[in-house]
């Protein structure tokens, strides 16, 4: 870097030109000055002669990953980089960050987000970026649509840190999921995790749980017992459903998370942990505060960071992705033949609704791993074909019958699917129009006669 001379400029280095050329366009309307590249070489041979201000890099190009460009820039200590993805995971986003990226953008991102984005690291270029090393696991976090690649963006920036997170969500949304994310992406990954579900948990058996207990200290305690926060000591405890605890308990917990101290049960030695929080609810905590249920001071220690998981309702587009992961995943757990959803199949899938969220989804896959016959699922073997097919695809349904018969070497396919088809429609329309036959075939586009002479000796009520 010697001769190098420090630059206002905002380097962008994407293989995309369209990107390129909008984010470029975005910024200069912003007031800054923009300088593009479409590789990491572009950059290396730049460096010796200008030092930009801020660098903006796409995580996937050819030749060279963005993160191997991170990295040698932070050991240079030149930056701050904001990445780029389409790709966005809780691995690379977490990636990103121990390299010692300032921020994450999701493609497709709306530029006056990114525009701010690059003003508010501009503004901060003299804070520290902490840089960690170590592999990034992978995790069953899965997800591409909006709503998860900023859940994967708010873990990747809170894991390096120590702050207690709390994790919102209705049941199913797999909020322990997001927990373990957490553990293994921080320095505390060689540490234990350990998990607790305080709602599971008997109300007089909860602080022994938490705490442990010294022989004696009740009826039963034949033994010292450490508990979940010495078991978790330099690791991550994960309080499940903490909307449930008893205020009794609360009021213990909020004076371990103050002074980071406490006593076994029946102890009267001090134990000073070093635990990190994550805790999780479904339940709306301010409204329990409102109500007395819950302590907010607890709240506020606890809600430090909030991380809110959507409904599979509000991710539909993630539904495919899900379902085919955990379909291989519980062949390969339970030692089956591997499956694959047809395209019909995996549609309904898609449109089913989950009030039971990603484990419902999961339960699902498993039970068609098992009980599917063949190694193709078909629409028949969700169990709901017709209510399934009449909100679906009728022409995916249809394609899979052809397939099948002509498989098999079935004669008159066409007339077939065209007298099926005709008998289903004219059904269908007498149905709706309570059997009256003039109606029907005027909903239907066809005379009346016509749909007499098809419909043969067919029992309706006459208009």
């Amino acid at each position: 870097m010697t001769g190098a001379t420090m630059s206002e400029q905002i380097w962008v280095v994407d293989d995309d030109r369209g990107v390129r050329l909008v984010l470029t366009e975005a910024l200069r309307d912003a007031g800054l000055a923009v300088r593009e590249f479409g590789d990491a070489d572009g950059v290396r041979q730049a460096l010796p002669l200008e030092r930009p201000a801020l660098l903006l890099i796409d995580v996937r190009m050819p030749g060279e990953s963005g993160l191997s460009l991170l990295t040698e820039l932070q050991a240079q200590a030149i930056g701050p980089v904001i990445v780029m993805s389409a790709y966005t995971d809780v691995a690379t986003t977490a990636a990103a960050y121990r390299a010692g990226a300032v921020d994450y953008l999701a493609k497709p991102f709306d530029l006056d987000h990114a525009v701010a984005v690059v003003q508010r690291a501009l503004a901060a270029v003299a804070a520290p970026t902490v840089a960690a090393a170590g592999a990034a696991p992978s995790h069953a976090l899965l997800g591409e649509s909006a709503a998860m690649r900023e859940v994967f963006r708010l873990i990747g920036r809170v894991a390096a840190s120590d702050l207690n997170v709390l994790v919102t969500g209705e049941t199913g949304t797999g909020k322990e999921l997001v927990a373990r994310a957490l553990h293994e992406e921080s320095a505390r990954r060689e540490r234990p995790f350990v998990a607790l579900n305080t709602a599971a948990i008997p109300s007089e058996l909860l602080e022994s749980e938490l705490f442990g207990h010294e022989a004696g200290a009740f009826t039963g305690a034949t033994r010292r017992v450490a508990g979940r926060f010495e078991q978790a000591e330099g690791g991550t405890l994960f309080l499940d459903e903490i909307g449930d605890m008893p205020l009794a308990l609360q009021t213990r917990l909020l004076r371990v998370l103050a002074g980071g101290e406490f006593y076994r049960v029946g102890g009267r030695e001090l134990i000073r942990g070093n635990v990190r929080i994550v805790a999780a609810t479904h339940q709306d905590l301010a409204a329990r505060v409102a109500t007395g249920q819950f302590r907010a001071d607890l709240m506020h220690r606890l809600d430090v960071v909030r991380i809110e998981l959507p409904s599979l309702r509000h991710r539909r587009s993630d539904i495919p992705l899900l379902a085919e992961y955990f379909l291989a995943a519980a062949a390969k757990e339970l030692r089956l033949p591997p499956k694959r959803y047809s395209r019909a199949a995996l549609k309904l899938v898609a449109q089913r609704d989950y009030p039971g969220n990603v484990r419902e989804l999961e339960n699902l896959c498993r039970r068609l791993a098992v009980i599917a016959p063949g190694n193709e699922i078909l629409p028949a073997d969700l169990g709901d074909k017709p209510a399934a097919v009449a909100s679906g695809e009728w022409t995916d349904a249809l394609r899979e019958w052809a397939l099948a018969a002509l498989a098999a070497g079935e004669a008159d396919i066409h007339g077939r699917a065209r007298d099926a088809l005709d008998q289903t429609l004219l059904q269908a329309a007498l149905q709706v129009s309570d059997g009256h036959r003039q109606h029907a075939a005027q909903a239907l586009g066809v005379g009346r006669n016509t749909l007499t002479r098809k419909l043969g000796t067919s029992r309706t009520r006459q208009p």
